[in-house]
C-alpha cells in the first residue's frame, strides 16, 4: 500500500535558526540561544614549495616523495583555466581545474591546492528547479507504516539510489540529495521504524482505561501493562531496520540499489549489504557509526543477554518508563536539540531551520519516548561493523567512504580503520565538515556520489572524482572544491586516498596540513 502526499503541521515555529535560535514551543515558552561567530574566510598566494621547504628545512628527497603521493600536485600547463571535461564530470555538468603551480590558493582550512569548480545546488531564486519530491507511506506489515520520500522516478533506466538517515532524524535530512540527485537518478530516502514519521499510528502498549490520565506524562504511548498483538515482538533494533530495508527494496524499488547512509544509517547500509549482497550495487558510508547497540545479542551471547530485564520489547517495564521520562525530558528539550546540532555541524552558518523543526516535531509524537527507550535497550546486531565490512569485502561489494574531518563523534580515525580493512575503497576526507556532511556540504557530497556511481556504471571508463587519469589511482590527492551558494563562493577542502594507501600516507598528510596551518598563522 502506498499513500502519497502526507504532511503534518510542525509543532513549533523556528525563526532564522542559523545558530541564532528564537523558538516558540507549543507551551508558548520562549527562549533564545546566543549566536556563534562565523569563521573568517581568507585567501593568499605564495610559492608553496619554496616556502614550505625553507620553513621546515625538508630535504629534496622527501619533497619528491610528497609530490609523487599527491601532497604538492599541480597541473603542468601554461593555461590558468583548464577544462578537464568528462574525467571530472559529475553527471550533469563538468568540473574545471583552476590554476597551477603559480596559482596556489588558501581555502578555509588553510591548505593550498588546485581548485575544482563544481555545481551548486539548484537555485530556485534563479529559476533552477530541482527534482520534485513526493512524500509517501508504505505498509510493510499490519500497523508497520514506513514513511519515505522519493524523487526522479521518471528517470527510467537511471541507477536507483537509497538513502538511510542517522539516529534521531529521517528522510527529511536528505532533502538536498533528493532535489539534486533526483535530476539524474531515481532516489529514495526512508525513515527507520521508530524514527521520523515511521512512528506507529497506534499505541503499541496502551494503559488501562481505568487508570485514567492524571497529567501530560500519561499520554506517552508504549508504557502500558500489555502490548498489542501487532507489537508483541516489536523491537527497534539494527536487525529490524535491515529487514525493513530489504523488504523496501524488494517491494517498492524492485531492483538492486546504490545505498548510502549517514551515522546509524551507514551502519545499517553496511549491515544490510553484508546480509543481502545481491540487492546492493554499492555502499557509501557518510561518517558511519562503527558500532550500535549496548546490550548483548541473544544469539551470540545467550547467557549474558538473560541478565538484562528488558531487550527493548513492548511493554516496557515500569522502571524503564521512569528513567525514560527523566532522560526524554532532557534530550527532547529544544535547547538540547539545538546544542547537539551546533556540536555536530562544523560550519555554523549552515541553515538548520528545517532539520531543527522536524526533529522537534518528531519528539512531540506520543510514541517517541517509548521508541527511544526501545532503541536504547535493543540488543546489538548479529554482525559487528567489522564483520559486516569483511562480508562485503568478501562478496566484492563496492564501498566508498566520505567522512567529515571535523566530526566530534565519528572522527576520521574510524574512516581510516575502514580504509585499512578495505584498501581499494576510495576515501574522501571533507573539511570543513562535521558529522552530517551530506547536509552541511551537500554540493560536495552530491558531486562525489555522482562521480562514484558513474565510475561504477561505466566499469571504470569514467575516472573517480578528483582523479585526472586512471593512473592517478596510485596517488593521494588534495583539492579545493569551489561552488556557489546563496550567490557567494564557498571553498571546501577534500583529500582523496586511493587504492595505494598506508598509515604513513594518512599520518604524513595530517602532519603536513598542521605544518601549513602553523606557517599560515606565523
Amino acid at each position: 500500500m502506498e499513500v502519497l502526499s502526507y504532511s503534518s503541521a510542525p509543532c513549533c515555529d523556528a525563526v532564522n535558526l542559523r545558530w541564532k535560535l528564537i523558538v516558540k514551543s507549543t507551551s508558548s515558552h520562549q527562549f533564545s540561544l546566543p549566536g556563534f561567530r562565523k569563521n573568517r574566510v581568507f585567501g593568499a598566494k605564495f610559492d608553496v614549495r619554496r616556502k614550505f621547504l625553507s620553513y621546515y628545512n625538508l630535504d629534496q628527497a622527501f619533497l619528491k616523495q610528497l609530490n609523487h603521493q599527491g601532497g604538492f600536485r599541480s597541473l603542468n600547463t601554461s593555461e590558468n583555466f583548464k577544462h578537464v571535461g568528462q574525467i571530472l564530470s559529475n553527471g550533469s555538468s563538468d568540473g574545471y581545474v583552476i590554476g597551477g603551480e603559480e596559482d596556489a590558493s588558501i581555502s578555509e582550512t588553510g591548505e593550498p591546492g588546485t581548485k575544482v569548480l563544481i555545481p551548486g545546488l539548484p537555485d530556485e531564486s534563479k529559476g533552477e528547479s530541482g527534482a520534485t519530491v513526493s512524500s509517501c507511506f508504505w505498509e510493510w506489515k499490519p500497523k508497520f507504516n514506513v514513511h519515505y520520500e522519493k524523487a526522479g522516478c521518471e528517470n527510467l533506466g537511471s541507477p536507483p539510489v537509497l538513502l538511510l538517515p542517522g539516529f534521531g532524524v529521517g528522510s527529511f535530512h536528505y532533502e538536498k540529495q533528493l532535489k539534486d540527485l533526483g535530476l539524474d537518478f531515481r532516489v529514495w530516502a526512508i525513515d527507520f521504524l521508530g524514527q521520523g514519521r515511521s512512528l506507529p499510528f497506534e499505541d503499541p502498549a496502551p494503559r488501562n482505561e481505568e487508570e485514567g490520565v492524571s497529567d501530560t506524562k500519561d499520554v506517552l504511548w508504549g508504557f502500558g501493562e500489555k502490548s498489542e498483538p501487532w507489537a508483541s515482538e516489536l523491537v527497534y533494533s539494527i536487525d529490524l531496520w535491515q529487514d525493513q530495508v530489504r523488504y523496501f527494496i524488494e517491494e517498492v524499488i524492485g531492483e538492486p540499489v546504490y545505498i548510502a547512509g549517514n551515522s546509524l544509517g551507514g551502519f545499517v547500509a553496511l549491515y544490510f549489504a553484508a546480509c543481502n549482497p545481491h540487492l546492493v550495487k554499492g555502499v557509501t558510508l557518510l561518517n558511519a557509526t562503527p558500532f550500535w547497540g549496548f546490550l548483548p545479542n541473544p544469539t551470540r551471547s545467550p547467557r549474558l543477554s538473560k541478565i538484562f530485564p528488558s531487550a527493548g520489547s513492548f511493554p516496557l517495564p515500569p522502571t524503564v518508563r521512569k528513567l525514560t521520562e527523566i532522560v526524554w525530558q532532557k534530550i527532547s528539550d529544544p535547547r538540547s536539540i539545538a546544542e547537539v546540532l551546533k556540536q555536530v555541524y562544523a560550519d555554523h552558518s549552515t541553515n538548520v531551520d528545517k532539520v531543527f523543526s522536524r526533529i522537534l516535531e518528531t519528539s512531540e509524537h506520543p510514541a517517541a519516548a517509548a521508541s527511544f527507550a526501545s532503541i536504547m535497550l535493543a540488543p546489538q546486531g548479529q554482525l559487528s561493523f567489522r564483520d559486516a565490512l569483511s562480508r562485503c569485502h568478501m562478496n566484492n561489494v563496492p564501498i566508498c567512504l566520505m567522512y567529515g574531518k571535523e566530526d566530534p563523534w565519528v572522527k576520521p580515525l574510524w574512516g581510516l580503520q575502514v580504509k585499512q580493512q578495505v584498501p581499494e575503497a576510495p576515501y574522501y576526507e571533507i573539511s570543513p565538515a562535521g558529522h552530517c556532511p551530506h547536509d552541511e556540504v551537500p554540493e560536495v557530497v552530491n558531486y562525489l556520489l555522482r562521480g562514484w556511481i558513474k565510475n561504477l556504471e561505466t566499469r571504470g571508463l569514467v575516472a573517480l572524482p578528483l582523479l585526472d587519469a586512471p593512473e592517478g589511482m596510485q596517488n593521494n590527492i588534495a583539492r579545493d572544491l569551489e561552488f556557489v551558494r546563496d550567490g557567494a563562493k564557498k571553498v571546501v577542502h577534500v583529500r582523496f586516498f586511493a587504492s595505494k594507501f598506508s598509515v604513513w600516507d594518512f599520518i604524513s598528510s595530517y602532519i603536513i596540513s598542521r605544518f601549513r596551518k602553523l606557517e599560515l598563522k606565523s
